[in-house]
C-alpha cells in the first residue's frame, strides 16, 4: 500500500515529517526535527520514516513546491515522495 510522505516547514518553522494515511484517524505519523535549518539530509528522512515504520518507494523522488503566502512572508517549502509500510504491512 503506497502512501505519500510530506516534509514541510510550516507551523513555526521547524522541520517535521509526517505520512498521509489513507486510515479513519485523522493522526498521521510523524517526525520533528526541532530545528529550523539545516534542511533534514536524504538519510535523516529515511531514518525518520524508518522509525514511523515506512520507507521510500523503489525509484521515487522527493518533489519540492514553495507556497507563499504572500510577497514578503517567509516561504513555506513542501516536499513529498511515494513511500510504504516496511515489510509490506498495511
Amino acid at each position: 500500500m503506497k502512501c505519500s510522505a510530506r516534509l514541510t516547514n510550516s507551523f513555526i518553522g521547524e522541520w517535521e515529517i509526517y505520512v498521509v494515511t489513507s486510515g479513519v484517524s485523522l493522526e498521521w505519523p510523524d517526525h520533528p526535527f526541532e530545528r529550523a535549518m539545516p534542511i533534514p539530509t536524504l538519510q535523516e528522512r529515511a531514518d525518520a520514516l524508518a522509525l514511523l515504520g515506512y520507507r521510500v518507494v523503489d525509484n521515487a523522488v522527493w518533489e519540492w513546491q514553495e507556497t507563499p503566502s504572500g510577497v514578503m512572508d517567509r516561504v513555506e517549502l513542501l516536499a513529498s515522495v511515494d513511500v510504504e509500510p516496511i515489510g509490506g504491512a498495511a
